[in-house]
């Protein structure tokens, strides 16, 4: 069976760990028809639009995708073209793997976390007053009349929305990855001491679905708490179900106990689509050197080949890249011991060796 696959290279160093993870899975000998797209600064640039409705078009008919990272300007320009790509296309659910492999250089060797992210709602929803507007200066009477609180005149308003239905949306989703993939615990992680009706409203949501999955344990955990005890302890947790933004920093920090960023996999999900990518950004200062890590990429397309039911070819796949990296000779510059280690080979050079693994 051929499967029809969106392709997006992405910006930045997007393209070449793209195209090195196309490589690779069409190694695996599974069938693929690409159709290529692009989104972001080269959309922009080309059609006025980082997120042109061809590329959406692409995407709703094939039902899944895979895409490079995408470059986000950071305080300026347009908003996060994933923030609407997943808004867009309903794609509620983020799933980002993050585990130990033998042969990085990281603090645990034992790390088998997944992070499930609601990907709607809270700070990323986009609901945003910028200081000096007349809507923000009505906004911030109309929260001084019904709050009594005042808030200062050259403020920034984000507001941070959290519902029962999207949480309990996203806790199911968690529940049943765990089902479906042998896992023994899910747990919610909030802030609702603090944040008692946002937050709270997070948590009663995954409190109502839990009983639905009786042979999965369920815990919750602060924020806060969260992060001091996946710092010392992380092998305590199995599958973290977080509100949208806790969810994006909790992902970085458990890649960070496994290597990086560089082995962090990720794909956003929805009802009837699913478009997977890496967890890093674009690296625009490294595009064109062909040096960037593509392992969470290709470890986005064993996700996809999964998706997909292609589970031997998921499993071969995956098992070829650990072999690569175990044996730490081809692989890149941020995955050896000393970062300037002239030993370190190009993008290009990992898929060539996993490729032959795979052979």
């Amino acid at each position: 069976m051929k499967h029809r696959v969106t392709f997006i290279p992405g910006d930045g160093v997007g393209p070449e760990v793209s195209e090195a993870t196309r490589r690779v899975l069409e190694a695996t000998g599974v069938a693929f028809e690409w159709e290529s797209v692009v989104i972001g600064a080269e959309a922009l640039e080309k059609t006025g639009t980082p997120l042109p409705q061809a590329a959406l078009d692409s995407i709703r008919k094939n039902g899944t995708a895979i895409k490079g990272p995408v470059t986000t300007p950071i305080a300026s320009g347009f908003r996060s073209v994933n923030v609407a790509l997943r808004r867009e296309l309903d794609l509620y659910a983020c799933l980002r793997p993050c585990r130990s492999f033998r042969g990085v250089y990281a603090p645990y060797d034992d790390v088998d976390i997944v992070v499930v992210r609601e990907n709607t709602e809270g700070l990323y929803a986009g609901i945003e007053f910028n200081r000096g507007q007349d809507d923000t200066t009505r906004l911030r009477a109309f929260i001084e009349e019904t709050s009594g609180r005042r808030v200062p005149a050259d403020s920034a308003v984000s507001l941070r929305v959290i519902s029962h239905s999207a949480s309990a949306r996203i806790a199911r989703f968690a529940f049943d990855y765990a089902r479906a993939n042998g896992r023994r615990k899910v747990t919610a992680v909030h802030k609702s001491n603090i944040l008692k009706f946002s937050d709270g409203v997070f948590l009663d949501a995954a409190r109502e679905v839990a009983p639905d999955y009786p042979e999965i344990e369920f815990t919750d955990v602060l924020l806060d708490a969260c992060c001091m005890q996946l710092a010392r302890r992380p092998q305590q947790f199995d599958v973290l179900v977080t509100p949208n933004f806790y969810g994006d920093v909790l992902s970085d920090l458990c890649a960070g106990l496994v290597g990086g960023l560089g082995l962090a996999p990720g794909a956003n999900i929805g009802d009837n689509i699913a478009v997977f990518e890496p967890t890093h950004g674009s690296a625009p200062k490294y595009a064109g050197l062909n040096k960037v890590n593509p392992i969470a990429t290709m470890l986005s397309g064993v996700l996809m080949l999964r998706h997909l039911g292609e589970t031997e070819a998921a499993d071969r796949l995956e098992s070829a890249i650990a072999a690569v990296i175990a044996e730490g000779e081809s692989v890149t510059y941020d995955m050896k011991a000393d970062r300037d280690d002239p030993s370190a080979v190009t993008t290009n050079q990992v898929a060539d060796a996993v490729i032959e693994k795979l052979r």
